[in-house]
């Protein structure tokens, strides 16, 4: 019996594990044909966690450098282009 309990444990901590990691990897892997672009971000509206934060939509503060979006490819080079302007 003792047996069987120390294999459950081990099964369901192995499969804890499994998730997080493909979680994880989903979280930064990016959406394809999009791109990360920093520093145009609403507050509360960032895709992600940084230094700062771990989650989506934790952002304090409008346009801080760190906080990111995804956006289609190209996009980003025109918005922050047009800041400049």
């Amino acid at each position: 019996m003792k047996y069987s309990k120390t294999m459950t444990n081990a099964l369901l901590s192995g499969l804890m594990a499994l998730s997080m990691a493909l979680l994880s990897a989903n979280a930064f892997a990016g959406k394809p044909g999009f791109e990360k672009c920093t520093g145009i971000v609403k507050a509360g509206m960032n895709d992600c966690g940084t230094s700062k934060h771990a989650c989506a939509g934790m952002a304090k503060v409008d346009k801080d450098p760190e906080e990111w979006i995804y956006v289609p490819e190209g996009t980003c080079a025109k918005l922050v282009d047009a800041a400049k302007k």
